[in-house]
Parts: structure tokens; sequence; C-alpha cells
């Protein structure tokens, strides 16, 4: 249920989709629930946020980078890969896994789910 509510919201938003193809809207909206429903702690300059509130801050960058943005890898790399003003990247950490980086951590996520919608 949680996760129907995410993507719909998302998806009424109707501009968190804006610059993306839509053949990769799917995906994004995996990765922002992925993101929303992990037990993973995002870490942005220091400071430790929950899924829902590192998908709020994803979304707020999308809004701001959305004219670079033009397929899924973009909206990972503008979106949540580093800080805009530090210029640190941002990291998670999941239980009973090593700290990487939220890029890396997406990009898997990405290539799998792309591999289990063949």
């Amino acid at each position: 249920m949680i996760r129907f509510i995410v993507f719909f919201s998302v998806f009424m938003s109707g501009s968190i989709y804006a610059d993306v193809p839509e053949s990769q809207v799917d995906e994004v909206a995996h990765l922002l629930n992925f993101v929303t429903t992990s037990q993973c702690v995002m870490n942005r300059n220091g400071d430790k946020h929950s899924g829902s509130e590192g998908v709020e801050h994803i979304q707020n960058k999308y809004d701001y980078f959305r004219d670079k943005i033009k397929n899924t890898e973009d909206f990972i790399k503008y979106s949540a890969t580093k800080s805009t003003m530090s210029g640190e990247y941002y990291t998670v950490i999941c239980p009973g896994d090593k700290s990487i980086k939220t890029e890396d951590w997406l990009l898997v996520e990405l290539k799998r789910f792309r591999e289990s919608s063949k």
C-alpha cells in the first residue's frame, strides 16, 4: 500500500517526470520507492536522513536540475549524488552493510530493476 501511495503521489505531481523519457518513468518511480521504503540511512553533509527524508531532498534537487535531466542516469547524477554546496558525495548505510555512495547504490538498483523488467 505504501508503495502505491508513493508512486501515485509522485505520478500525480507530474513534474517529477517532466524531462525523463516516457520509457524511463517506471525506473524513476521505482528508485524513489526504493529509497523511501529502504531501511537505509542517507548521509548528506554529515546529517543522517530516513528514506522518506531522502526522497524529499531528491525531488527538490530534481526540480532544481530539471533542464539537465534527460534520462534515469541523469536523474541519479543530478538529484542523488552529491551536495551542490559542499561537493561532498551522499552515502547510504544499510543494515549489515558498509557505507556506499548513494549514486552507486542507486545505479546497482537501477541495473537490477532493468534486468528484472526484461
